[in-house]
């Protein structure tokens, strides 16, 4: 008789188990300052021809922003979409000419997705890039 000898799984099974941890920790979402910090803004108006202007313009897009936010709770989907478009547009010098707008540009971004569906990552923001005329 002879015995053959099996790999020991319990080590390996351990240090899958360990590896599958350690990557979860990472994941976590942030906490203590970084959670409390604001976010990075997308244009800075320290940069802007007028900063002052400017900050008053990305306070007062904030607040119609969290007004039709506030409007529009409970709504989901293309109905959450249309209340948020039609209550900042309500607050706009015209707003038939803001819905326009609003109309269009979200026409132009599902043709940019339409064209550019069968992509992923990198190759589908390259893809949209080309798409909207950027390069």
């Amino acid at each position: 008789m002879t015995q053959e000898r099996t790999p020991m799984k319990l080590p390996t099974l351990l240090a899958a188990c360990l590896l599958a941890a350690s990557t979860i920790s990472y994941a976590q979402a942030p906490s203590g300052d970084a959670a409390k910090a604001p976010r990075k803004a997308r244009f800075d108006c320290s940069q802007a021809k007028d900063p002052k202007a400017c900050e008053e313009r990305r306070a007062k897009a904030k607040a119609a922003n969290e007004k039709a936010a506030k409007a529009c709770e409970g709504k989901q989907g293309a109905e959450h979409v249309a209340c948020m478009r039609t209550v900042r547009c309500a607050q706009t010098k015209d707003p038939a000419q803001c819905e326009a707008k609003a109309k269009e540009k979200a026409a132009k971004r599902d043709q940019v997705i339409e064209a550019c569906k069968d992509k992923k990552g990198d190759e589908f923001r390259a893809c949209a890039q080309a798409q909207r005329g950027k390069k």
